[in-house]
């Protein structure tokens, strides 16, 4: 059976006021807290006993902990908050729905990932290239030091990719 939920302005404005509340949560918590927080929250769900619509975006959480885990990535500070933000709301027992209630309690918090793996999708397609080309890096480099240098400058060009895919479109000049 398939369910479709329509989201209307109203709703995404009471989900994003809730983000909103776990990124000043993220903002004065320690990083590898709210980290800590997500991971022990993954380890206390039975996966038997979770929804498969909530099970499929578990794995956001994890793909979510190890990129921010990754020193050589480095994600830059605005969207590490946003990662951190949405992990201190999971890591939340008692969001907008408390997590103990069966079958939906936890469906606030997969409606959130969802939100936010399509807000970051740039972020998170950098970071597979990143990965993509280390692994290919590592296999042509054996020195160390040229490895690390060519991963650098990789990592800079998606970073400044990421951020100007960003960034709000300018409106055209046109000429006088």
């Amino acid at each position: 059976m398939r369910i479709t939920i329509e989201l209307e302005p109203a709703d995404l404005e009471l989900l994003s006021g809730a983000l909103e509340a776990s990124r000043r949560t993220a903002a004065h918590v320690e990083e590898v807290d709210i980290i800590d927080g997500a991971k022990h929250a993954l380890d206390g769900l039975c996966a038997g006993s979770v929804p498969s619509y909530i099970r499929k975006r578990l794995v956001h959480v994890q793909r979510l902990i190890v990129m921010l885990e990754d020193e050589a990535w480095a994600l830059p500070a605005p969207e590490r908050l946003e990662v951190l933000a949405t992990l201190a709301y999971f890591s939340d027992p008692e969001d907008l729905i408390a997590d103990d209630i069966q079958i939906i309690g936890l469906l606030d918090d997969a409606i959130v990932l969802e939100l936010l793996v399509r807000r970051l999708r740039r972020v998170l397609s950098a970071y597979e290239r990143f990965c993509t080309m280390r692994r290919t890096l590592a296999a042509m480099f054996e020195d160390r030091l040229v490895l690390a240098r060519r991963l650098a400058a990789e990592r800079a060009r998606l970073h400044a990719r990421m951020r100007r895919a960003a960034a709000p479109a300018r409106p055209a000049r046109v000429p006088a």
